[in-house]
């Protein structure tokens, strides 16, 4: 993992909770100028000193530590302002705005583990958030801070089922594992698939070019085709436009990327399906290396995972599945 994500947080709540110490949960509320960090993000700091998150590059971490601990011992939450503005004239914040902190000292417990249960099951949840109280709100939709209570949506971590074979693959789907993603390969060499298994990366051998070995594929998936060829694509590919995941795409020149959308209304997909499939892929317009590629790939799946889950927090509008509703 490169950096802590929300899910951290909340397993760190977790994980405090089940060997019985207290900690104080500080969600950013408000944003008064520039900020490193956007309104959302979180930190939880343990009774012991023990902490994860932040909210700058190093500037208010220990004075935020510091007031949280006091949280605990004080037994109640409040809102304090860091950078312009706040009565501590002696931290600054490097950008030169300021952020509104809440602290809630001794979070729910039961409500943190239900939250996690929830992302555990690929659904989104959503916590209220006050001084005094954390608690679960059945529909996923967020809810800014009104100087009471805030509505935090937290959604199930990326994942990403790359199809492949060779290099291009390992290097992909090894990238994907370090920076965090939950990765999943398929391809049709043992040998791969063996190289990937030994970096404790799940994969699935693929036996057909007609049998799509994937059952279940949930919205904050995203499905990938590394392959140079398009042998393993076309029996494939149109099965995976039939599944909800919110990003679709396919590697090769703009040509490829043409014969290949021609293929699939050969083979009868709608335009609606077909109109989900990304080509000539990635944020770099040439890549002539594995790893490059994978760089590329990788980057323009988490731009679109990022800019999903940003399209939620500002609309509200919940992405579940009907299983979770």
């Amino acid at each position: 993992m490169v950096a802590t994500t929300p899910l951290d947080i909340l397993n760190f709540l977790a994980a405090r909770a089940e060997e019985g110490i207290d900690c104080t949960l500080i969600t950013l509320v408000a944003v008064i100028g520039g900020s490193s960090r956007g309104v959302g993000a979180q930190m939880a700091v343990a009774a012991d000193g023990r902490r994860i998150g932040s909210f700058s590059g190093g500037c208010v971490e220990d004075a935020v530590a510091r007031e949280a601990i006091d949280s605990l011992d004080e037994g109640w939450g409040h809102v304090v302002r860091y950078g312009v503005g706040s009565p501590y004239i002696d931290i600054r914040l490097p950008c030169g705005g300021g952020i509104d902190l809440l602290f809630t000292p001794r979070p729910d417990p039961a409500a943190i583990k239900q939250a996690l249960r929830l992302l555990e099951d690929r659904h989104q949840a959503a916590l209220r958030i006050e001084c005094d109280k954390v608690a679960l709100v059945r529909s996923a939709e967020q809810a800014a801070w009104d100087g009471r209570a805030l509505t935090h949506c937290y959604q199930p971590p990326l994942k990403v089922h790359a199809f492949g074979q060779g290099e291009d693959l390992t290097a992909f789907c090894r990238l994907a594992k370090a920076f965090g993603t939950k990765v999943h390969a398929l391809s049709p060499e043992s040998e791969t698939c063996r190289e990937l298994e030994a970096d404790d990366i799940g994969t699935t051998f693929l036996h057909s070019r007609n049998v799509l070995p994937l059952a279940a594929v949930d919205p904050w998936s995203a499905i990938v085709f590394l392959f140079h060829g398009r042998d393993w694509e076309e029996g494939l590919l149109p099965q995976t436009l039939a599944l909800p995941a919110f990003y679709h795409g396919a590697i090769g020149s703009r040509r490829t990327h043409a014969a290949r959308l021609e293929a699939l209304r050969g083979a009868g997909v709608s335009e609606d399906r077909i109109a989900k499939l990304r080509g000539h892929i990635g944020l770099i317009p040439a890549t002539r290396d594995p790893a490059t590629l994978a760089i590329s790939v990788l980057g323009e799946i988490i731009v679109e995972y990022n800019a999903l889950a940003s399209w939620t927090y500002w609309t509200g509008t919940p992405l579940e599945t009907e299983a979770a509703q």
